[in-house]
């Protein structure tokens, strides 16, 4: 009897890759000793049947819990991006893409083996509780995160609309690497709808002088950027925009399509904006911009810091390496791998890498980041008073009074070379737009090459 049952684990074992295989277009296995899938697979068949049979609660061993913790533990030993997704964090993935879900409104990543928040949204319960990028989260609802998976974690932030949540916090102090003030904050879960695109408008005389410099902030990437960016542009271009800042700081990322439809918004049509190279041919492919509306060749600045991940590296990466911004601020994050979302049926998925991004001359983002044109470092400090400044929350008199030494040095940097550059180019015009002398007429006399001057008598 076990040895059958044994069969049919093995037999279901093998439809199971056999299906995993079939929706990535490709066979699931790679080259090997001759024995040693079969050998494998039945290690791991004998185990799950041994717990279903001998382990001592019965109401933990049904198949598919077991089999979706084996996936679970099986793709987060992988990396800290690839993810077994369950019908609810499937779900959860669809609708992020779409620009909603229900949460925190906090990015989070993994950073020096810890799990730091990327990106507090604006208008959401991480944004108004003031919380930082940088912040370590240390528990969640009091559990322990130094062992959670990325993905475990995302899923313990999210929740329904009107449940709480506690997250016990670590905030850096400058200059004591290790160290920070340790505090809590209680959350309340709710719908968040993220508008990508934010705070476009051009910038006031006493930031630009006379130019006219328009300003955007791309939050992250998603399936409606490339069109709200679109609309941003065409309202601030019919003022007559001079130059464009594009502040990408804290952007996590997103979606591939997106950023390279942003990129390629201020490039020609087929530039290649981002290459990604894998294991096999289907993984290793050139992202080329697409024909769009197109815009002025206006100077661009793009600001980043080192929460300026994924999609963001992609757009800075691009337009750098295609002389077509300057870059002002900080390195940016090192998250430069591909994941690819794959159905699996009954509402379950796989998020995998795939491929590592590399920028237009072939320079790998992972681990290693994007580095600014220009370097203008900025402290914890500094960043909250920015944050602050810019929140739309009721701020506490102690938060007004830090809000009010706001200076944004970046931003100024990135304005003032801005600035330079359309001084620079009016010049130029002003060069070319000055008749030259006729080079026909002959010099006078005393000023040709070949007169003899005869110098006066001294008196």
């Amino acid at each position: 009897m076990a040895r059958a049952r044994l069969t049919v684990l093995l037999t279901a074992f093998f439809l199971l890759t056999g299906i995993i295989g079939w929706q990535s277009g490709r066979p699931a296995t790679v080259p090997e000793k001759p024995d040693e899938s079969y050998q494998y697979t039945l290690l791991f068949a004998r185990v799950l049947q041994l717990i279903r049979q001998d382990y001592v609660d019965p109401s933990k061993v049904g198949y598919k819990d077991l089999t979706y913790a084996a996936l679970r533990g099986m793709l987060s030993s992988l990396d800290p991006h690839s993810q077994f997704l369950d019908d609810e964090s499937f779900q959860d993935i669809q609708r992020e893409t779409k620009g909603e879900f229900s949460g925190l409104g906090i990015v989070i990543g993994v950073k020096d083996n810890g799990l730091i928040i990327l990106s507090p949204m604006d208008d959401s319960p991480g944004g108004r509780a003031g919380l930082m990028p940088g912040d370590k989260i240390l528990k969640i609802d009091g559990k322990n995160t130094e062992k959670m998976t990325l993905g475990a974690a995302e899923k313990a932030l999210k929740g329904q609309p009107g449940e709480k949540a506690v997250l016990t916090l670590q905030r850096a102090t400058a200059g004591v690497p290790g160290a920070g003030t340790v505090f809590e904050v209680t959350l309340t879960r709710e719908t968040i709808r993220v508008a990508s695109v934010k705070d476009a408008h051009l910038l006031p005389a006493s930031q630009a002088g006379q130019a006219k410099i328009g300003y955007v902030r791309i939050e992250e990437f998603a399936e409606n950027t490339s069109d709200e960016l679109d609309h941003a542009l065409d309202d601030m271009e019919h003022t007559g925009i001079q130059a464009l800042v594009i502040d990408l700081r804290n952007n996590p990322g997103g979606l591939l399509d997106s950023a390279v439809d942003v990129a390629g918004k201020f490039v020609p049509p087929n530039t290649v904006i981002v290459s990604t190279r894998g294991r096999t041919a289907d993984e290793s492919q050139d992202f080329r911009a697409r024909v769009q509306r197109e815009h002025p060749n206006y100077p661009i600045a793009v600001l980043i810091n080192g929460y300026s991940a994924s999609g963001a590296e992609i757009v800075a990466g691009a337009l750098k390496d295609l002389n077509r911004a300057i870059l002002v601020g900080e390195t940016t994050f090192g998250k430069g791998s591909v994941q690819t979302v794959q159905p699996l049926g009954n509402g379950v998925g796989l998020r995998l890498t795939m491929a590592k991004y590399y920028t237009p001359s072939k320079k790998t983002i992972h681990e290693v980041g994007v580095s600014p044109d220009i370097e203008v470092p900025i402290s914890d400090a500094e960043e909250r008073r920015i944050m602050l400044a810019e929140s739309k929350r009721s701020l506490t008199p102690q938060e007004e009074t830090e809000a009010a030494k706001a200076e944004d040095r970046q931003l100024e940097r990135a304005v003032s070379s801005l600035r330079s550059i359309l001084i620079y180019r009016e010049r130029q015009a002003a060069l070319k737009a000055t008749p030259k002398p006729s080079t026909d007429a002959q010099p006078p006399a005393s000023q040709s090459a070949d007169a003899t001057t005869t110098p006066a008598a001294a008196k």
